[in-house]
């Protein structure tokens, strides 16, 4: 298990708070930069997920947390889609903990199976955002492009964390 992520109780510093920071800002610029609106549930596909789950397996439960909740709500506040915020900080924040909860500092099969687990936890948050904000039918129509979101999220996390892993161990517990 990775030493960072291992920890039960990270220490915060100075240095981590302005990594997560970067990573906040990352994913936001990117996600405005590549996002596709989806007219029919009144929300957008966007990359955010891939800045959730980088920060998930090198920070753990606290880093996946904080960027998901975080990039999600900016995000919606930006791109016009407020009444999105409040929901975007409760499901991308708990997609990001699970995935830093269960995959961080874990084997890839296992953390494949978690970014999996935590993309259900993404499309199942959002279907009930559409649900209770629209309608069931919206909720529905939001399935399949949030797992597709979901998916390429994780599939682009995968070499980023692959090739950063060792400089973030190296850094972080000097």
């Amino acid at each position: 298990m990775s030493h960072l992520a291992g920890q039960r109780h990270q220490k915060v510093t100075t240095r981590l708070v302005t990594t997560l920071g970067i990573l906040i800002a990352a994913t936001v610029v990117i996600s405005l930069f590549f996002h596709i609106p989806i007219p029919m549930t009144h929300g957008y596909i966007n990359l955010c997920d891939a800045g959730i789950f980088i920060a998930a397996l090198l920070f753990g439960r606290r880093g996946g947390a904080i960027v998901g909740g975080a990039s999600g709500l900016l995000l919606d506040l930006l791109l016009g889609y407020s009444q999105y915020m409040i929901f975007s900080l409760i499901v991308h924040g708990l997609e990001g903990w699970v995935a830093g909860q269960f995959g961080a500092g874990q084997r890839k099969g296992r953390q494949v199976v978690v970014l999996g687990v935590a993309v259900v936890v993404m499309v199942t948050g959002y279907f009930i955002s559409d649900s209770i904000m629209y309608t069931v039918a919206t909720g529905l129509i939001g399935i399949p492009t949030n797992l597709i979101q979901g998916v390429v999220g994780g599939l682009i996390a995968f070499p980023v964390v692959a090739q950063v892993k060792r400089h973030v161990k190296t850094e972080f517990n000097a």
